[in-house]
């Protein structure tokens, strides 16, 4: 599976951004999908994951409120909505795909993905 990620950018403070992502093939419904970013010199971290069996949304703290989660089944897309962008918010975005979805504990470990994006870059200006 290969999986196709767009949409960055460079957007000012407070403005919005939508990142898209979408897999070579249909996804299983026992799937989970999920937004790592990495930023420069950091290392990556979980963004924002769901859950395609029940649907659930999970969110780090520091993007709750602001970025939402969704998955297009009939596009067989997913999206990052990312508003109210900080600084802080710059990295390189990557878009991950589990065909089993990772056990609650295990969703936000980037161990948890068999399949990655290639990046989008997002740059924040202050």
């Amino acid at each position: 599976v290969q999986l196709q990620a767009s949409g960055g950018g460079l957007v000012q403070t407070g403005g919005s951004l939508r990142l898209s992502c979408a897999p070579s093939t249909r996804t299983p419904r026992t799937s989970a999908m999920a937004w790592f970013r990495q930023a420069p010199g950091k290392e990556r971290e979980f963004v924002a994951a769901t859950r395609f069996s029940s649907g659930s949304l999970h969110y780090a703290d520091s993007v709750k409120g602001r970025f939402t989660i969704a998955r297009d089944n009939a596009e067989n897309t997913l999206y990052l909505q990312m508003n109210n962008v900080k600084p802080e918010d710059t990295g390189v975005y990557y878009c991950a795909l589990a065909r089993t979805t990772p056990i609650l504990s295990n969703l936000r470990n980037s161990g948890a993905y068999e399949y990655w994006g290639q990046g989008t870059l997002v740059t924040v200006s202050s």
